[in-house]
């Protein structure tokens, strides 16, 4: 794969097509969804979700058209089985014990051995963009860079403010919930690719994790491909907001590349801050002040969206991306993220169902 190529992994849940409660049927979805050769359509962790990742992807037009076809592929499927398709990061009103365990495969029931009431629990569904970097040590020092704007991606992609029926009050509550898992979170700063496969070395000697894909980083090396997952977002609830992220994600990548190649020094703010600036993101989303940690203090979040904008400007500008990228962000900051438009629908009647109903009908707008 060529540097700088793209591609989406997104994780749903399937609902009840007449009450919205969870339908743990994603082996009769798969067997009802029509696929192409090479289609990557597979179980998730628990038996109500599903994932989809697009083939690699060279600009913005591909990532639309691929991620349009597989939402729309796996909602045709759902509905030959009585389900529909959602994209949200925690199911509204759904108990986690709903759905009866985790998906027949080998490395999840590891995982329920080992992590017990976390895998239990763990019923929320995100995003995971590529990037490829086919230059290992490059791949850590443009990491090391990009990890200071995952707030802003949270800020932007919250989808989940529902956790058992209950108003969390956050915009991104499903970050919340993964953040319980030993290996979850913001990666540091590392001086070199060795230092990075030295502490893989280190965690799978100690068992603390089983494999390097067991290392759930809100941005890493991927496991299984030349290139850098962005891990921190939830499943967006649309398709131009997914698409949006990726093209923010690919050109932040692009633009942290050009920074290493110039010699600029990467800045490293202490750890405590960049959680702060995470929660913050996923507590208020874009309903409030972000936290700039370039400069460290609280501002506005349009202003600190606009600094990440100004930031990739160039990269998106010489792809043609600009005006998409651009449009997108300046509608979620004017009509809310996936969830104040979940907490817009409830407020209507009432009904957690109709925030089911109006996610179903978002999946595949």
């Amino acid at each position: 794969m060529p540097d700088f190529t793209v591609g989406v992994e997104e994780e749903f849940f399937l609902v009840d097509a007449d009450t919205g409660e969870l339908r743990p049927q994603s082996a009769a979805v798969l067997d009802a969804t029509p696929t192409r050769p090479g289609d990557q359509v597979e179980p998730e962790l628990r038996q109500s979700q599903i994932e989809t990742g697009t083939g690699v992807c060279t600009d913005l037009d591909d990532v639309r058209s691929e991620i349009s076809r597989l939402r729309t592929s796996l909602a045709a499927g759902a509905a030959r089985t009585g389900a529909r398709l959602m994209a949200s990061g925690t199911h509204p009103f759904a108990h986690w014990g709903a759905d009866p365990g985790v998906t027949p495969k080998a490395a999840y029931r590891r995982l329920e051995r080992d992590y017990r009431q976390l895998t239990r629990e763990q019923l929320i569904c995100g995003c995971h963009v590529h990037v490829c970097v086919t230059d290992p040590e490059m791949a850590i020092q443009i990491m090391n860079r990009a990890r200071l704007w995952l707030p802003v991606l949270v800020a932007l992609s919250g989808n989940s403010p529902y956790w058992l029926g209950v108003d969390t009050d956050y915009s991104s509550y499903r970050r919340e919930l993964f953040e319980r898992w030993p290996t979850a979170g913001m990666p540091e700063s590392f001086a070199a690719r060795e230092d990075y496969d030295a502490l893989v070395r280190d965690l799978v000697a100690t068992e603390a994790i089983d494999q390097p894909a067991r290392l759930y980083w809100d941005l890493r090396p991927s496991a299984r491909y030349d290139t850098l997952e962005f891990r921190a977002t939830d499943v967006l609830a649309t398709v131009d907001e997914a698409v949006t992220i990726a093209g923010i994600v690919r050109a932040l990548v692009e633009t942290c590349h050009g920074e290493v190649t110039a010699g600029r020094a990467a800045k490293t703010p202490r750890p405590e801050l960049l959680r702060a600036a995470l929660w913050r993101a996923a507590r208020y989303g874009l309903t409030d002040r972000l936290i700039d940690v370039h400069e460290p203090g609280i501002r506005p979040v349009t202003d600190v969206v606009q600094d990440l904008l100004d930031l990739i400007e160039p990269v998106l500008v010489e792809r043609g991306e600009w005006a998409e990228v651009v449009s997108t962000c300046q509608r979620l900051l004017q009509e809310g993220n996936g969830a104040q438009r979940q907490r817009q629908a409830f407020e209507q009647r009432g009904r957690p169902e109709d925030v089911v109903d109006m996610l179903v009908e978002a999946t595949i707008a």
